[in-house]
């Protein structure tokens, strides 16, 4: 019973807190079996949206509880609890197979784009230009940033914020460090720029079923547009968004919403790659399900900002299972909005 449970938990490992809180939503506070609901606490992955979804993946999953480890009383109560479930999959009539975060999306409209991170690999362009800049003016006490703090004090952050964190007695000062920083960047960037591995097949899927896209980032708008140009996506996008040219910049939702507006896309089918906690939580409060790249940052760190799940590239098989569904939900293979 062990082994099965430590199976079941491994393949649970993706789904998010949401289905917890969806599960807990239609139970008594009280419930002995609340207790046996705790190994979905710490599991990750799926954007759930309704009940049918959760019956879906609990099914599909075959999750059940472990028995001899339970009073009678839990063990009724469990053994209720999934009757319910199977109840209510019976009377939908819903299909057990996969279950896709991005299916409930179909038809897709619309598919937005972090820049830095993940269209290309550039973080490494960006520390290598912190790191000597800082170390030439003696930040520190002259002993060089490493990537931790880069991840933690940079990575996805508007130069607003980048600057009250540098030099917080002196914004003006901060400010212009940020300014020259990206100028070293942008003439890194023209020898070394390397898109994320994928990106281009990512990019014919996208095409083929002519859904709108934008780019959204933080990045001054300079560099996004050299970065696009490279890159050759430069006619592939239908807006670019700016955060600092919105009120305000991820992770405030405004970036993503002003996408959604100049696209005249609906939030209700359309999903966003992010790479950064700060792009995933701008996703999210804009009420989008948001596919993390986990290029540079951390995981865990990735994970808590609640993405629906997360890739290595746009090679990964995950994103490519999802968007075969979201095809099959779609009822064809190409769709033109």
């Amino acid at each position: 019973m062990a082994k099965k449970s430590k199976e079941k938990e491994d393949r649970l490992s993706d789904l998010p807190d949401s289905i917890l809180i969806h599960i807990l939503s239609m139970l008594h506070d009280d419930a002995p079996y609340i207790q046996n609901l705790k190994i979905l606490g710490s599991c990750r992955g799926i954007y759930l949206r309704n009940v049918a979804s959760l019956v879906t993946v609990v099914l599909e999953f075959d999750f059940d509880f472990d028995f001899e480890e339970q009073d009678p009383l839990q063990r009724k109560e469990s053994t209720c609890l999934k009757e319910l479930f199977q109840s209510v999959a019976h009377v939908e009539k819903l299909k057990l197979g996969p279950c896709s975060p991005l299916a409930v999306l179909a038809p897709l409209q619309a598919v937005l784009f972090d820049v830095d991170g993940t269209l290309c690999d550039s973080d490494p362009l960006h520390y290598y230009a912190f790191r000597e800049m800082l170390l030439e003016i003696g930040y520190n006490c002259g002993v060089p940033v490493d990537e931790e703090w880069f991840i933690k004090t940079i990575a996805g952050k508007h130069n607003d914020d980048i600057a009250s964190a540098l030099f917080p007695d002196d914004q003006e000062r901060g400010l212009k460090f940020c300014d020259e920083k990206e100028a070293m960047f942008r003439r890194l960037v023209k020898e070394q720029l390397k898109p994320i591995d994928g990106v281009y097949k990512v990019k014919k899927w996208i095409e083929d079923r002519g859904l709108k896209r934008a780019a959204v980032t933080n990045a001054p708008r300079l560099n996004a547009e050299l970065i696009i140009e490279i890159l050759g996506l430069k006619d592939f996008f239908d807006v670019v968004i700016i955060g600092s040219e919105c009120e305000r910049a991820k992770p405030s939702p405004d970036p993503y919403l002003k996408a959604l507006e100049l696209l005249k896309a609906s939030k209700e089918h359309t999903f966003i790659f992010e790479d950064s906690a700060s792009g995933i939580k701008a996703g999210v409060a804009a009420g989008m399900p948001v596919v993390g790249l986990a290029t540079r940052n951390p995981p865990h760190i990735l994970m808590e900002a609640k993405p629906a799940f997360l890739i290595k590239d746009y090679e990964d098989s995950k994103l490519w299972a999802a968007l075969e569904e979201i095809d099959t939900k779609s009822g064809a293979t190409t769709t033109t909005v």
